[in-house]
Order: structure tokens, then C-alpha cells, then sequence
């Protein structure tokens, strides 16, 4: 299988990943928004879990870069949609997220590079961007607390880092994430969302918000 170009509207694509096809659904800037020399690659939640590149919080933070100039590109980790091969603990998720920024990278040289993830997601994205240098990172409820997920000895990141958290989060302690920032070394950006469910739920809106307000300074310039 051969590396699709990236495309210049939306569309779903099939990319070759280190475990069989991985796929990937590209879309540009909102319309009538200025396009900016950026793509963001977002990340999707437990695999196991019903996490897809379908979740309401991928979507919507997608959705939240596009509406600022953003390209993004969500895709399925393995074993999730039409991407082949099986969950992987993290391990093998790490790799197809290396293999779309490589794609990304080669499609679109010289532009900017974000990464962001959602619960699993931001786990993934966070101990990969040591590596991939991203210009920058959001994580949205990453689950720093319980022994499924090691943070302990992932590198922190060298870029603009945005951190968005659930008071009310029922699967992510929210304490525990606080707690981790706290004993960082450098520390990123915190948004405490008040009343809000690991899914936010009728927050949706609110996480868009947020999230543009925050990373608005760390746009390239068009």
C-alpha cells in the first residue's frame, strides 16, 4: 500500500501503519477561516472502550483548531474501525501515531506539527512528543492517576503545553492529575473545568472555548 497525498478537502484515508492500514480522516480549515500553516493530529480515547475517531471530544477539539486555521487529522489506533491489528497497551498505539506524523511531516513540509489527545489519547501523545517534537501538546483529561498508565518516566514536553481537566471526572481522578502537575517540573498551561464529567457531557461547547483561548498565542503566523 502506498502513502495517500493529503488532501485538500475532507476525506477519509488509508494510511500503511506498522501493524497493517491505519485510518485517517483529514479535514482543512473551517470555511471561511484563513488556513494557517498548521495540522494538528489528535488523538482518540481507550480503545477498548469504544474509542474512536468518532469520539464527541475529539471531534469537537478537531473541530475547536479548525475554526483558528487549523488542518487536522484524527485517526483509529489499531484494532478500532477500518485500522488493522490489535490494542496494544500503548505500545503499539505509540507507533501508528509515529508513523501518521511521519506522513503528515512528508505531506506538508515546513509547517507547523500539534499534537493532542483525549484520556488514552493524551497518554499516547504525551510519552511520544519527547521524540516527534511537536510545536505543541494538548491533553485533555490525560489519566495520570492509577497503575494502567505509567507518567512517571515520560519525558515533559519542550513546547507549549495545554492541560484541560474535568473537576467532576468520574473515570480520571481529577486530584491525582493536579497532584501530578504539581510535582513538575515544568508545568503546563491548566484549564479546571468546574462541573464537568470525563466526557463533558453539555460541556462541549465550554471545552472549544477553553481551548482556543488558550492556545490562540501559539498559532504560526499565516
Amino acid at each position: 500500500m502506498s502513502s495517500p497525498a493529503f488532501p485538500a478537502e475532507s476525506a477519509t484515508l488509508s494510511l500503511p501503519g506498522p501493524a497493517g492500514a491505519l485510518e485517517l480522516a483529514v479535514d482543512p480549515p473551517e470555511a471561511g477561516v484563513a488556513a494557517l500553516p498548521l495540522t494538528a493530529v489528535v488523538c482518540h480515547p481507550l480503545s477498548t472502550e469504544g474509542g474512536s475517531l468518532h469520539n464527541k471530544v475529539v471531534t469537537m477539539v478537531a473541530r475547536g483548531l479548525r475554526e483558528l486555521g487549523a488542518s487536522t487529522v484524527r485517526f483509529n489506533f489499531r484494532g478500532v474501525g477500518a485500522s488493522a491489528g490489535s490494542f496494544d497497551h500503548g505500545e503499539g498505539e505509540s507507533d501508528d501515531l509515529r508513523a501518521v506524523v511521519a506522513w503528515v511531516r512528508e505531506q506538508r513540509p515546513g509547517q507547523a506539527l500539534w499534537l493532542a489527545g483525549f484520556s488514552f489519547g493524551a497518554y499516547v501523545s504525551l510519552r511520544c512528543t519527547a521524540e516527534l517534537h511537536p510545536d505543541a501538546l494538548i491533553s485533555i483529561a490525560p489519566p495520570a492517576a492509577g497503575r494502567s498508565w505509567d507518567f512517571s518516566r515520560i519525558a515533559l514536553p519542550e513546547c507549549p503545553w495545554l492541560v484541560i481537566q474535568g473537576n467532576d471526572d468520574e473515570i480520571v481522578d481529577p486530584q491525582a492529575v493536579y497532584d501530578w502537575i504539581d510535582g513538575l517540573k515544568r508545568k503546563p498551561v491548566l484549564v479546571r473545568m468546574p462541573e464537568t464529567s470525563h466526557f463533558f457531557h453539555r460541556k462541549l461547547i465550554d471545552l472549544r472555548g477553553a481551548l482556543q483561548h488558550e492556545v490562540k498565542n501559539w498559532l504560526p503566523a499565516a
